[in-house]
């Protein structure tokens, strides 16, 4: 695989460690800045809001900018808010630079993801798309503990500091092996065109459909430490094997899916998957009532759950690269928009099950999730069907 595919898989690595580092640095900054632990996690909130919000409107208004030139201004801009970050003495002016950051991913992070698929072989956007989503769950596995790590020992303003370094060291591995003057592949369409194709019922209800998707993966693993409490008496050790494992699961998983997307296709890719996630979710729902839960049990279960949330990715990108021809770059952008809406809406569908109905039954709430998406993304498959014969009429006449 060319270098540059590596390249791309860093950058979306820098940019995804650096939304989910803070949380494990929370109280150190809530203590330096005399804030709540529950304010400082708002720094999480509204880098994820930020890009949800700015990423369709990046992606449709930065079309023509090359592509080079959209990731050097992008990681300038992202190095500089990681640096005033690390020197920052309040609270406010903290948060102003995590908007700085977001704007920054915002822009480029679907840019790395369309780069992959233009230029992947025939037969192989599955797989070059998931070489660059590991570095979505490299961060989690990896980026996350690390930036922890470096916090815990040198200071929250080094974590800060280390995510720095690590956006030049991207910038620069990009810029020594991306081609010059690489920008979008063919005509760029007007963005009443954009906008048209964006709003076509088979991309945008694939793009309703990840997010809703999204939304029940990222409530389990938000309260996931919730949930083994509430059905085993998982000591901590055991929760962080279950973490990591996880982890695991979701790298191995995200390769597995580029591999399938290539042979079966995104749609019955796709249609597996979820189908999967949704049995998980149902027969951990279920296990609910034999409680207490042997913790070998729950490994196993967690570990094919943390496999599923992750298999879909490369899937239901390659699926709108395919579908939204020349805006396919801005349909990534609003893709990209709904799975950092879904993280949010993870957090706070999650916080009411467990204080409305109890931890237990988060499973439950995410295989209705599941079942919600799969009947979105069964609508798409369905319009994008009717698309395709509508179109071959008008070509016979």
């Amino acid at each position: 695989m060319p270098a540059w595919l590596f390249a791309l898989l860093a950058a979306a690595f820098v940019f995804y460690t650096d939304d989910y580092v803070i949380a494990g640095v929370l109280p150190e900054i809530a203590r330096d800045l005399g804030v709540s632990e529950a304010q400082a996690g708002q720094l999480v909130t509204v880098f994820s809001l930020t890009v949800a919000l700015a990423a369709p409107i990046a992606g449709v208004t930065l079309a023509r900018v090359p592509r080079r030139h959209l990731f050097t201004a992008s990681f300038a801009v992202f190095v500089a808010a990681n640096l005033m970050a690390a020197t920052a003495d309040g609270f406010g002016f903290l948060m102003a630079l995590r908007v700085m950051a977001a704007l920054a991913a915002a822009a480029s992070t679907p840019a790395v993801f369309a780069y992959a698929a233009e230029r992947a072989p025939e037969g192989h956007i599955g797989r070059y798309v998931a070489v660059v989503a590991l570095g979505v769950t490299g961060s989690i596995a990896a980026g996350v503990p690390i930036g922890t790590w470096i916090g815990g020992h040198f200071g929250w303003r080094a974590t800060f500091l280390a995510m720095a370094v690590a956006g030049i060291a991207a910038l620069l591995f990009l810029l020594a092996t991306l081609e010059r003057g690489s920008g979008p592949t063919g005509e760029t369409p007007s963005i009443r065109e954009q906008v048209r194709a964006l709003a076509a019922a088979p991309v945008s209800l694939g793009i309703l459909a990840n997010c809703v998707l999204m939304t029940g993966s990222m409530m389990m693993l938000t309260y996931m430490a919730t949930y083994l409490d509430a059905v085993s008496s998982a000591s901590v050790d055991q929760r962080a094997l279950a973490f990591s494992l996880s982890g695991f699961a979701g790298i191995v998983c995200i390769w597995l899916g580029g591999k399938a997307t290539d042979r079966w296709g995104p749609d019955r890719c796709l249609v597996a998957g979820i189908g999967l996630f949704i049995g998980i979710m149902a027969l951990q729902g279920g296990l609910w009532f034999a409680r207490p839960l042997p913790f070998p049990l729950l490994v196993v279960v967690g570990t094919i759950w943390g496999g599923m949330a992750f298999w879909n990715s490369p899937a239901i990108q390659a699926r709108l690269y395919l579908l939204a021809g020349p805006s396919a770059a801005q349909a990534l952008a609003l893709n990209t928009s709904g799975t950092y809406l879904g993280v949010s809406l993870g957090g706070a569908v999650g916080g009411l099950t467990v204080s409305g109905v109890g931890a237990g039954h988060l499973p439950t709430v995410a295989a209705a999730l599941g079942l919600t998406a799969l009947a979105l993304l069964t609508l798409a498959i369905k319009a994008s069907k009717r698309s395709s014969s509508s179109e071959a009429v008008v070509a016979e006449h």
